[in-house]
């Protein structure tokens, strides 16, 4: 992975070799800037030649793939076509937390319900919320923000001249039915049926767990809604009251463990839920527009356009590599460089109080975030010199008011560690790093942190 440099104003220069950046450090003519993604500051050095560096983007409903590369148009003398060349400088994979979000407003909502219609009495408030056009929910547009403050962070680490995005759009009816044509997108799954009526013919009548028949019915969710399930036809079965109140909440998976075959026969009628192509159809135009206010040309490429730039080129199946490979690009140099694997874990929660399963309050939280000039999240080195726990850690560092701190390592979670021995390498920023190598497994930290590091050391 390239090192990113900035010059002595924080102008963005060309990225450059992690051995040179190595020499930097070492002659005293740099400074670190930034852990992750490791970026350095020269110290006598105002401006510079630079080169055209274009940003790829690969959205996804989980995961988004990001590219930076550079790219270079050559004239083959073989075909006496011109050919673009795309040198990769960095790869990332940023994780979304868009479920997250979705479950904490899900059981925010079944607190209030609770306490506003079974213990006290409120009277009905007036519905004068209004939405503005072409708003997202939340988990939605937690997705366009964070690949848009990316696409920010990345432009002021390189010289940014170009932004390609993969507009792909998912046709909902023909992935739940690839023969479909005509007057049948215009029918859906319930075309001349009731729910309970299309359930019992499907299901046979029976309860698809024990088989029983010839006794009252129930519908049931084959993902339960309580750990994300749909009310889509597609996730709904038949059960017996025993067997519905035996399974619960639980995951079809974790109830029919030891029904092997009966749970094949499930998930084989139960199709796939289509949550993800939804968001990613929802959000593609709000990402589009919020690209086009940074005044970069914006180029845009389809999905099948992408898929046959990696096929041909013989990559494997990456969020990375895809992003790498939307719009125009005939070869790609550099695609095994290691991955920085960017998770958002957000900034904290307002909320200062613990909740337990009826949504009251069970603890009370202090009211600053920060203690001993460190707060949750922050990347710091500490250094333990007696005790147990005797050793170098460098991780992100869960606060207490107490001042025994928790570590969270490449090596685990380390508790008890005093905020004195502490040093803080790096602010929260609301993401979690970790660095991927090709054909190796993501470690538990970030590799490209402690080699930032190790950088330091060795000069």
């Amino acid at each position: 992975m390239q090192v990113f440099v900035l010059d002595k104003h924080k102008k963005p220069l060309m990225p450059c070799h992690p051995a040179r950046a190595r020499e930097l450090l070492g002659n005293g003519k740099a400074v670190v800037h930034k852990r992750a993604p490791f970026t350095i500051r020269l110290k006598d050095r105002v401006g510079g030649e630079v080169q055209p560096v274009r940003i790829k983007i690969d959205p996804g409903s989980k995961t988004t793939g990001i590219a930076l590369v550079r790219e270079e148009t050559v004239v083959s003398p073989e075909a006496g076509e011109a050919e673009t060349t795309a040198h990769v400088l960095f790869l990332a994979e940023l994780t979304h937390r868009g479920g997250a979000i979705r479950d904490r407003l899900t059981a925010r909502r079944a607190f209030r319900r609770r306490r506003r219609s079974k213990l006290r009495h409120r009277a009905p408030r007036f519905d004068n919320r209004t939405r503005t056009e072409g708003c997202l929910p939340p988990s939605l547009q937690h997705r366009v923000d964070t690949t848009a403050s990316w696409v920010t962070r990345l432009r002021k680490s390189a010289p940014v001249s170009g932004i390609s995005q993969e507009l792909v759009r998912f046709d909902m009816q023909k992935v739940e039915n690839p023969e479909i044509s005509g007057a049948e997108y215009q029918q859906g799954t319930l075309a001349g049926y009731e729910v309970r009526e299309y359930l019992l013919e499907k299901w046979g009548r029976s309860c698809a767990y024990c088989g029983k028949t010839d006794v009252p019915l129930e519908i049931d969710h084959i993902h339960p809604r309580s750990k994300g399930g749909s009310d889509r036809v597609a996730n709904l079965t038949l059960a017996c009251r025993p067997c519905n109140e035996k399974k619960g909440n639980r995951p079809v998976e974790a109830f029919l463990e030891k029904k092997t075959e009966c749970l094949k026969k499930i998930l084989a009628r139960a199709k796939a839920p289509l949550r993800d192509a939804a968001a990613v159809n929802a959000t593609r135009w709000n990402l589009f527009k919020r690209l086009k206010l940074t005044g970069l040309p914006v180029e845009t490429g389809s999905a099948g356009r992408t898929k046959w730039n990696r096929t041909r080129l013989g990559l494997p199946k990456t969020h990375s590599l895809d992003a790498a490979c939307v719009g125009d690009v005939d070869r790609i140099e550099g695609g095994n460089r290691p991955v920085l694997s960017i998770k958002a874990t957000g900034r904290g929660s307002y909320q200062r109080t613990r909740l337990d399963a009826f949504g009251f309050p069970r603890g009370f939280l202090t009211r600053k975030k920060a203690h001993f000039g460190f707060a949750t999240g922050d990347l710091v080195r500490a250094v333990v010199t007696t005790g147990k726990k005797i050793g170098t850690y460098v991780g992100r560092v869960a606060v207490r008011a107490s001042g025994s701190f928790n570590l969270q390592a490449g090596s685990g979670l380390v508790q008890g560690i005093f905020h004195k021995v502490c040093r803080l390498l790096q602010r929260a920023d609301g993401y979690g790093y970790s660095l991927a190598t090709p054909n190796r497994k993501k470690s538990a930290f970030l590799p490209g942190i402690n080699a930032g590091v190790s950088i330091a050391r060795r000069g």
